[in-house]
């Protein structure tokens, strides 16, 4: 190990890290050496993210630029014309984002790879655009999300403007670990520039993202913006400015920003884990909209392109909706403002089914796939026609896209998209919670939760387990269809199997009795097995909301505990 230590020192161009890598030589600290030596960070369909610091096993600027190196030469080998087409990059408000972006840019230009290089921080959506706007080979966005702050990434997008899938995944990794066994390219961004390698996206850029999506017809309901307020947080990321801005345009006048966390900030100090879905995280926008009585109160995360919101209720009080709840609701608003004959919308396996029943309702096709939303936009592109154009797709974990201007989930628009829709409700005297209730009381009451169960890291594959022993019941329900998505196959109660449209993936689905649902799916990183969980309920006529949903909510107990206890 002290050789590929030694050689890494050598390579490594960050001081910073050489020291701290020093340092645990110095130290002899054997077991953070094997950790960050025993194996490289994996890039994937996700592309790369981890905790920053020295060694493969890390983010750091070696580890950027050989996977640039990697990812440049699978770009040149897969598609014509990548060096003229060229490369989008971006990146969020990090500590080492910038130079991870600029590192990336050093790479891609020695390689003859034109460079469109955001001269300051860009929401994530807003670099995924710029791959069909310029028609690019493929987009870099240097950010770590919601993660916690010691966290980096690398996204990468395809030349379709979505994020890659297999089998570019595995393709740009074998690129990558040849390009670790040899000395980085390496070319300054001045010289990029006197070699019309690189090009500055400055605000003109930005400008055109926000002309795009103010003439993005699903965003042209300006029904009295005037009437309602928006509290809002970028919670330190970088939505703020174009969040504020689109609003604006769109008409929306009371538009109150939390201070404290507008601007970008990658030590993230007002919250714990800036994610929108983590408790804590929405109180200071929530307080702000409790001071300001505005009808919601919204977030996004940090690189802007995920969308959370909470409502205000009659007693003044303010609550989440789940992600499957904007999601319903984006459903039913979008289809209703569109031809819903014409329209394709979709969510993942692990949303809610209630958005199938909206769109069946109101004629629409609907798609599933499987978890990310990198297979929602691919696989909406594969499936829309001439007759039948995407509107919309969603994921639980608070990813939206509005139409086909960014082929990724964007919290901007989608911000819009929800204030547009709550101010029409507003005028015609109804909240979101009457629209949602409405939605319920025609369809049921749908309540979906999430439960991880740790395993013993010894243990046989649970996948395995589980199918040596399939259920016929769980807590009480029949078991009606079951689906292996490892095998591909689904099978009813009565022994008829059909075959599964969807790449292979270790993931169980039980249909059960009365509508509600049940799904098994090791986690790919850490050993736990994730269940998700749903459950429909009658919504009688004569039972209020909180009644109905009550009523779901005791047989989604009954359900988590006695599947949790087969286990």
């Amino acid at each position: 190990m002290m050789e590929q230590i030694m050689r890494w020192l050598e390579k490594d161009p960050d001081p910073r890290t050489r020291e701290e890598l020093q340092h645990l030589v110095d130290e002899q600290n054997i077991a953070e050496l094997e950790d960050r030596f025993s194996h490289r960070l994996e890039f994937g369909t996700a592309g790369l993210r981890g905790k920053v610091g020295c060694g493969p096993n890390r983010m750091n600027r070696l580890v950027i630029q050989e996977t640039a190196t990697g990812l440049g030469h699978y770009l040149i080998e897969q598609i014509k014309d990548a060096a003229q087409r060229g490369v989008v990059i971006g990146y969020d408000g990090r500590p080492d984002s910038c130079q991870f972006a600029h590192d990336t840019a050093f790479v891609l230009t020695s390689l003859g790879i034109k460079v469109y290089l955001t001269h300051k921080v860009a929401a994530t959506p807003i670099v995924a655009f710029g791959v069909k706007h310029f028609n690019a080979a493929a987009a870099v966005v240097v950010t770590a999300s919601h993660n916690p702050p010691e966290y980096n990434g690398f996204k990468v997008y395809w030349e379709n403007g979505a994020q890659i899938i297999p089998p570019h995944d595995s393709g740009i990794a074998a690129e990558i670990e040849q390009a670790a066994t040899k000395p980085v390219p390496l070319m300054s961004l001045d010289d990029a520039e006197k070699h019309g390698l690189l090009v500055w996206l400055k605000d003109d850029y930005y400008q055109t993202y926000r002309s795009t999506m103010n003439s993005n017809s699903l965003l042209a309901n300006h029904t009295a913006p005037e009437s309602i307020g928006v509290a809002y947080t970028a919670m330190h990321g970088v939505g703020a400015e174009m969040a504020e801005t689109l609003l604006q345009d769109a008409g929306f006048a009371k538009v109150y920003s939390v201070k404290e966390q507008r601007e970008p900030d990658g030590s993230f100090p007002t919250v714990n884990f800036p994610n929108p879905e983590e408790d804590g995280a929405m109180d200071m926008v929530v307080a702000l909209a409790k001071a300001n009585n505005a009808d919601i109160a919204c977030a996004n995360d940090p690189d802007a392109d995920r969308f959370a919101v909470a409502a205000r209720k009659p007693d003044g009080e303010y609550q989440m909706l789940t992600g499957d709840q904007v999601g319903s609701l984006f459903g039913y608003y979008l289809l209703s403002k569109t031809d819903a004959n014409k329209q394709l919308v979709g969510n993942t396996i692990v949303s809610s089914t209630l958005l199938s029943k909206i769109a069946r309702a109101m004629g629409a096709e609907y798609y599933q796939t499987l978890t990310g939303f990198k297979w929602l936009t691919n696989i909406a592109m594969q499936k829309q026609t001439a007759e039948k154009q995407f509107l919309f797709a969603y994921e639980e974990a608070l990813g939206y896209t509005v139409g086909n201007k960014v082929w990724d989930k964007d919290g901007l628009s989608a911000l819009v998209a929800f204030a547009q829709l709550t101010a029409e409700l507003k005028s015609q005297g109804k909240t979101v919670w009457d629209q949602l209730e409405a939605i319920y009381r025609q369809h049921g009451m749908y309540v979906n939760a999430q439960h991880s169960t740790a395993l013993d890291p010894k243990d046989p594959p649970v996948g395995d387990k589980l199918r040596a022993a399939q259920p016929t019941m769980i807590a009480g329900r029949n078991v009606e269809v079951l689906e292996d998505l490892k095998a591909l196959t689904r099978t009813y109660a009565d022994g008829k199997t059909e075959s599964i449209d969807l790449p292979a993936s270790d993931v169980l689905i039980y249909h059960l009795s009365g509508g509600a649902r049940v799904i098994v799916r090791p986690s790919g990183t850490e050993p736990k097995l994730k269940c998700y969980y749903e459950v429909v309920e009658p919504f009688d006529p004569a039972e209020s909301f909180a009644e109905a949903y009550e009523k779901a909510d005791l047989a989604m107990d009954l359900l988590i505990a006695e599947h949790q206890h087969t286990i």
